[in-house]
């Protein structure tokens, strides 16, 4: 069948969670279907004719990215409409035309509208049976969830209130959606809205691909992969730079941290031996080069898929509750899973040392993403969705 395919992320490179996922998806789904890409161009340099992307999608077209900006007049007056600020800030009238304009010129039997940023369209492809691909909650609800102060709980409150009204809205126009754990599903059903077909499509990594890099862990070596643009990372960077890394330090003196990814020129506490990259084109041989990841995520929703990126490229995790939430991984056999200060600063400090149970991690945590984490393993699930889609819109 023929397959629009909208996308808030240019896929390729594949050079952050969102855009791997993208890009996986588009290739197993390449395999039994046409695939036609419309994508915001989130960097200045975008290659439509990737040869890449030529080989999975039949037609490439791209729509110029707007950033939210929240002193701007648009965003203003967001506050007096029921559609959340950065849905009418953000609003692209070109995206609007080329869906329209693609949908008008060919023959589609499906679309499917790849984060929140790509279903605020879903008005304009309504006549189509359509998917709600990665549905996410998880950072609004859990900030109005985890408020400590009046004012906060106030003010999450009121965002998460609105962003759940629209979101329910939008969600009438999808006959299916895809969350990638079972928390984000219980959240939207219970929370946003309960008449939706969803479907647990859980982050994946082609875990051939990771094969060929080959690299030596240095055993002084942390990194954390996320750029501040999403500021969960920033916040959970934040918080360990503060909190663990000088009680790492008073142990191992030569440790040092990397963090990868656009920094936003986001200021972080101060500590020695801190290696900010910015935007890298492959991050897999530092990850491979660490001795270990770290995911000290505080907020958030989803599965970390620098984790899974992590454990393909044997490198051990450690990562608090949040960190590893929808990932059916264990403590102390998969990864660490710590979440005060003294306990983070301790599992460094032990897989530094014991080279034998290093190891240990890493083989489980390998074994854990060949059988529940590759997307050879799950492709066939979501076609099987599109064609349960399909189906029940043709009856």
């Amino acid at each position: 069948m023929n397959i629009l395919f909208l996308s808030r992320w240019f896929p390729y490179p594949a050079s952050n969670g969102s855009k791997l996922r993208i890009y996986n998806l588009l290739r197993g789904l390449a395999q039994d279907h046409t695939i036609t890409l419309i994508s915001f161009a989130d960097q200045p340099d975008i290659d439509v004719n990737a040869p890449e992307l030529q080989k999975i999608c039949k037609e490439v077209k791209t729509v110029p990215w707007k950033p939210f900006n929240p002193d701007s007049r648009q965003a203003g007056l967001g506050f007096f409409s029921t559609t959340p600020r950065f849905v009418v800030d953000t609003f692209s009238p070109e995206m609007k035309q080329a869906i329209q304009q693609t949908l008008s010129t060919g023959d589609y039997d499906l679309v499917i509208a790849s984060q929140f940023d790509m279903a605020v369209y879903s008005e304009y492809f309504k006549c189509l049976p359509a998917i709600f691909e990665e549905i996410e909650v998880g950072v609004i609800y859990g900030r109005y969830e985890q408020a400590n102060t009046m004012w906060r709980r106030l003010r999450n409150g009121l965002t998460w209130t609105k962003h759940r009204r629209y979101l329910a809205s939008q969600l009438k126009n999808f006959q299916a959606g895809t969350v990638v754990s079972q928390q984000e599903k219980l959240i939207i059903s219970n929370k946003v809205y309960e008449g939706q077909l969803l479907e647990v499509i859980p982050n994946c990594v082609d875990v051939a691909s990771y094969e060929a890099i080959k690299e030596t862990a240095q055993p002084n070596k942390l990194i954390f992969t996320g750029a501040f643009t999403y500021y969960p990372n920033y916040e959970a960077m934040t918080w360990f730079v503060d909190n663990v890394y000088p009680l790492v330090q008073a142990k191992i003196p030569d440790i040092s941290l990397t963090i990868t990814g656009n920094h936003n020129n986001l200021p972080l506490p101060a500590g020695k031996n801190i290696t900010l990259t910015g935007f890298v084109d492959d991050v897999r041989p530092l990850i491979a080069q660490s001795w270990i990841s770290i995911v000290p995520l505080h907020v958030g929703g989803g599965t970390r898929l620098k984790i899974l990126e992590a454990m393909a490229l044997k490198t051990p995790v450690i990562a608090t509750s949040k960190g590893a939430e929808g990932l059916d991984a264990e403590h102390n056999k998969h990864l660490f899973i710590v979440d005060s200060p003294e306990d983070f600063a301790d599992s460094i400090v032990k897989l530094h040392h014991n080279t034998q149970l290093r190891q240990d991690l890493v083989s489980n945590a390998y074994k854990l993403i060949q059988e529940k984490y590759d997307w050879t393993a799950t492709i066939p699930k979501y076609l099987n969705l599109i064609e349960q889609v399909t189906l029940t819109n043709n009856h």
